[in-house]
């Protein structure tokens, strides 16, 4: 048996509203580039990494210039975390729950440390993450194992011991990957089902306790 040594949450999605940003950024971009963004876009832009979604589009348009598409994206998703990030529903009162036992959490996201330091000095500032990782943390980020492990590492305890607290399908496959027990609160994207995850609707039905229940059981209990 298992005893739950830390939570891993996403950010994006997850524990600020930011998927529609980055979406709103990525319809900003493709257009410019002659590109309309749809539904069936999104397996390359929900969840995915600047160079993922710049890729895409590069592919999608014919465009020669991947480092000035990813740049594009940065500035324009920038611009809208700036303007304000609003928090999940549950995340204040969870996050909350586990300040108070003092659970430790770290944030593990796909976003560069631009915006990653945006989001925790506005709507995050109030938040004593025990670490913060950016996608310019790690030599490949999710849908990889790395981001997952590497907090795991830093937070001196094993990646089974910890919750990984995700939204899309990449999240989720980067934290199992790693060997964490995943809880899925998913947003734009619907993400599969499979071992080691359990679903919530809304952060607002999961608490410390559940989270618990989950790394120790290996199974559903929030």
């Amino acid at each position: 048996m298992t005893a739950l040594a830390a939570v891993l949450f996403d950010m994006d999605g997850t524990l600020v509203d930011t998927e529609v940003l980055w979406w709103e950024a990525t319809e900003e971009v493709a257009a410019r580039l002659g590109h309309r963004l749809t539904r069936a876009d999104a397996p390359e832009v929900v969840g995915r990494a600047v160079e993922d979604t710049a890729a895409h589009l590069v592919r999608a348009t014919g465009t020669r210039d991947p480092d000035g598409v990813a740049t594009a994206l940065t500035t324009a998703f920038q611009r809208r975390v700036d303007e304000g990030a609003p928090m999940r529903p549950g995340a204040d009162r969870l996050l909350a729950e586990l300040e108070r036992a003092g659970m430790p959490f770290a944030l593990v996201s796909a976003s560069p440390r631009s915006v990653v330091d945006s989001v925790v000095g506005g709507a995050l500032a109030h938040v004593p993450f025990a670490l913060t990782l950016s996608a310019d943390d790690t030599a490949r980020t999710k849908p990889h194992p790395d981001p997952y492990r590497t907090a795991a590492r830093r937070l001196g305890v094993p990646a089974a011991a910890c919750v990984a607290v995700e939204d899309s399908p990449d999240g989720a496959a980067s934290a199992v990957a790693a060997g964490c027990a995943v809880l899925v609160v998913p947003s734009l994207l619907p993400v599969p089902a499979g071992p080691g995850r359990t679903f919530a609707d809304s952060l607002e039905d999961v608490s410390l306790d559940g989270l618990r229940r989950h790394v120790h059981d290996g199974g559903p209990g929030l």
